[in-house]
């Protein structure tokens, strides 16, 4: 597996992920991040944006799960994000990170995330 990486970090986008009616009615801030591991060789040789992974636009689809159909878990959430990263053939493994900093608990704290990592079967 080639050791090369692409990562979008700190894309926000507001979803109603939650297990709270509040959650779902009011909605909040996610925060993720995705590395993405494929070979960027080929790409770098042609220059040619067609072999390697156009991150603008996975910034987009990313957003549009976020912004989708709410689930009660940020873990199921991580799972249809990673499954968008691994849409494209050339991604081999992803590691996404879903991060919840408005999570509803009622003592100070910085941040929830949930990590993941999926591979290509």
């Amino acid at each position: 597996m080639s050791a090369d990486r692409i990562a979008l970090k700190g894309l926000r986008a507001r979803g109603r992920h939650g297990v709270l009616d509040a959650e779902r009615e009011l909605g909040q801030e996610f925060v993720v991040d995705a590395t993405l591991f494929l070979d960027t060789a080929p790409a770098a040789a042609g220059d040619d944006l067609a072999k390697t992974v156009d991150y603008g636009r996975l910034a987009q689809r990313l957003t549009e799960v976020v912004e989708g159909e709410p689930v009660q878990l940020i873990e199921t959430l991580a799972q249809r994000l990673a499954d968008v990263c691994l849409a494209s053939e050339l991604v081999q493994k992803v590691e996404v990170s879903v991060h919840k900093p408005a999570a509803p608990i009622p003592l100070p704290f910085g941040d929830v995330v949930v990590t993941i990592e999926r591979s290509r079967a």
